[in-house]
């Protein structure tokens, strides 16, 4: 082993997910810059490294050290420290500050900020409320530090190292050391096979308990992303064995004595995560009360003669089917109203909406997103509030509206019902009073919820409330071809490929994927703007099958960043570079911030001193930190699933070969449905007649059906 010390001048590159990186340095030694690759994620700009390692040549970059070790020291020049707080390292000293604050304290600096960082009060532009940033960083910059040194060796990139800091604050490395396995229950972003990697390092034997525990809760878990409530124990078994290559035997006794502990339910041999089976559980136990509980409206109301006036008061016309469907809600305790797109859904709730105003009840109005909610206030008229909103939920306390404190209505009416997954929908008939009517709308013929569970069609499929679907496409309707081809792929036809002037629907034939991208980045970019005369940031959408390859979300989102918003006021986290106007959607339910999984925003400031950046969401501005960028990807492009309950007024949607996984009629419906002015599928016929043949639903683990047939317990 050779040493070799010297002063980072810059940071060429860093895996963020390993840690590995490339920076330049310079030593008296040599005359020029020297080139240092290695598990170096802990070190900024600026600071002097004693480096133990061995020189190689590298056949591309030439000779470089590769560093084995590192000791770090603080800069001890002006310069040296001007640069070391100017590259970022703390919150709230950025360059501008770096140069001013060294200025007036020159080689004291650092001490000050260590010893006594109310005197940076002294320098122009600092006030208290900065130093109070500075100070927080200072410190909170030594710990995550100490914690990036500690997991360094075991490949663990520097955003977890943060996350860790955030979650355990200066218990981080005693938690790690104790039971590294709690990482991935406490952690969002660290799985199992993150917190497994880092327990291996640390000696933990592959066969202990937490290992088998923690194994058993994180395919559970993946599960519940795929949709399902439950595994059955055999299913349990088997993913986790292969998983974690282990006996069968050690996995059956680990979960033997999970379920003696309540660490999961086990009922009718299917084993369930907590939240899943109390939530399952109760929506079923929940609907079945509000079935049985009593309204407080007159015994005796004329439904018809209500009817009738709100026919001659709006002047609006209604078939046999949409007359059923009010009548029905007019007499039901709990209904489904679904259809598909031009068939009336939305006039039919407006005329049910009335006929419980004109008999005297309080109707409340939910949708799962903001958007749906909106656009249900749009329609209406009335106030449409989220799910969340409506449960005034908050996030140190939860939902406060729910069984001790209900919902004050006569009627709950909610939109766009397909996406509501199973924890939600338990937790909003919770605040229901059993004496209130419950109307779900939405269309059951999309995909099912982003969360685990399938609500809605289980809902129906049981048979237990009463269900009015709505069929014939109304003839204001009918001269979409978009709401025309939705209809024929529903029911297993080609969608009508050849458009013309005046249409809505557009199919550009494409096979070579770097020709559908490019033909994508050309249609959002130039064409579809200069022919709608739309804003394509605002106006367009791309809606991919999948997140990966050439015609995936993630390659089309950088294509089309480049080309739609190629600023330079940026911000990086990760292998993403985030820059002022970006359009971002959020990918995890934050309930501090109130933004939620799906919501989408536009950067309107990015602070580069600070480390932070402002999203609008439709007007609700939320600050993050740059470490919570993991929970933002960038969505000039996003995936059908993610685009659930939105209406976009251009949809551009690739179906290619490609994507042969996730080619399924229900995809491409839901894709179809989402364009509201114009839709532009980009591919091959063969793989759209593959998705409108492909009619195998992919069945989600629920017990939610049987449990609405089966007696009270």
């Amino acid at each position: 082993m050779e040493y070799l010390t010297g002063i980072v001048e810059r940071i060429t590159f860093v895996n963020e997910e390993n840690g590995f990186t490339v920076i330049k340095i310079r030593s008296r030694v040599f005359s020029g810059l020297v080139t240092v690759v290695g598990n170096l994620a802990a070190v900024h700009v600026g600071s002097v490294l004693r480096l133990k390692g061995e020189w190689k040549h590298d056949s591309k970059y030439g000779k470089q050290f590769s560093a084995a070790d590192y000791r770090e020291t603080l800069p001890a020049t002006a310069a040296g420290i001007e640069k070391y707080l100017g590259s970022g390292l703390i919150k709230g000293i950025g360059p501008v500050y770096a140069r001013r604050i060294v200025q007036y304290f020159k080689e004291d600096t650092l001490r000050v900020i260590e010893e006594s960082p109310d005197y940076l009060t002294k320098v122009d532009g600092i006030g208290p409320k900065r130093v109070e940033i500075i100070k927080k960083a200072w410190q909170e910059q030594k710990e995550i530090k100490n914690v990036m040194l500690f997991l360094q060796s075991s490949g663990v990139s520097t955003a977890y190292a943060v996350k860790i800091y955030k979650t355990y604050g200066d218990e981080s490395i005693s938690v790690v050391k104790t039971n590294p396995y709690r990482l991935a229950d406490d952690v969002w972003g660290i799985g199992f096979k993150t917190a497994d990697r880092i327990a291996r390092q640390l000696g933990f034997d592959k066969n202990s308990y937490e290992r088998c525990r923690s194994g058993i809760i994180y395919t559970l878990n993946e599960l519940a992303n795929e949709g399902h409530c439950y595994a059955t124990r055999e299913q349990l078994l088997a993913e986790t064995m292969e998983m974690l290559e282990l006996e069968e035997g050690l996995i059956q006794s680990t979960l033997d004595r999970m379920i003696d502990e309540n660490s999961v339910i086990l009922d009718e041999d299917v084993i369930y995560l907590p939240p899943f089976y109390f939530s399952e559980a109760g929506t079923a136990r929940r609907i079945k009360e509000i079935l049985a509980g009593r309204t407080t409206s007159p015994a005796q109301v004329d439904v018809e003669r209500i009817i009738a006036g709100i026919r001659r008061e709006y002047g609006l016309e209604y078939d046999e089917t949409q007359l059923a469907a009010i009548r029905t809600a007019a007499v039901s305790k709990f209904m489904v109203l679904t259809g598909g797109p031009g068939t009336g859904k939305t006039t039919t709730t407006l005329a049910i909406i009335r006929v419980f105003q004109k008999m005297g009840r309080r109707v409340l109005l939910a949708a799962p997103t903001g958007r749906a909610a909106r656009r249900m206030a749009e329609t209406t008229g009335m106030e449409a509030k989220t799910i969340h909103r409506l449960l005034e939920y908050k996030p140190s306390e939860g939902y406060q509206k729910n069984d001790r404190n209900p919902l004050e209505c006569d009627v709950l009416i909610v939109d766009e019902a397909s996406m509501v997954d199973v924890i939600l929908m338990y937790n909003l008939l919770k605040a229901v009073p059993d004496r209130a009517v419950v109307i779900l709308v939405g269309d059951v013929d999309q995909l099912p919820s982003v969360g685990a569970g399938n609500v809605l069609k289980d809902i129906i499929d049981s048979g237990a409330v009463s269900v009015v679907r709505l069929e014939k496409i109304f003839r204001q309707a009918q001269g979409s071809m978009i709401i025309t081809n939705a209809h024929r792929i529903n029911k297993g036809e080609m969608p009508l490929l050849k458009g013309g002037r005046n249409r809505d629907f557009f199919f550009i034939e494409e096979e070579d994927p770097q020709k559908v991208a490019e033909t994508i980045r050309m249609l959002c970019t130039h064409r579809l703007p200069r022919y709608f005369k739309v804003n394509p940031l605002q106006d367009i959408q791309v809606l991919c099958p999948m997140q990966r390859g050439e015609t995936g979300a993630q390659n089309l989102n950088l294509l089309l960043q480049q080309s739609l918003n190629p600023g330079d006021v940026t911000i990086k986290y990760g292998g993403t570079v985030f820059r002022l106007h970006d359009k971002v959607m959020q990918i995890k339910n934050n309930y501090e911030k109130n933004v939620f999984n799906g919501d989408i925003g536009t950067i309107v400031q990015i602070d580069r001193e600070d480390k932070t950046l402002i999203i609008s969401f439709d007007g609700n501005k939320v600050q993050y930190d740059v470490t919570e960028l993991d929970e933002v990807v960038l969505a000039y492009a996003t995936t059908v699933h993610k685009s659930q309950g939105s209406e976009y007024n251009i949809v551009v949607a690739p179906f290619t070969m490609q994507h042969y996984m996730m080619l399924q009629r229900n995809l491409l419906y839901t894709c179809l449905t989402r364009a509201k002015k114009a839709f532009v599928l980009v591919g091959t016929k063969k793989a759209v007649r593959i998705a409108v043949s492909n009619s195998k639903i992919r069945q989600r683990n629920t017990l939610l059906a049987k449990r609405l047939v089966s007696p009270p317990v």
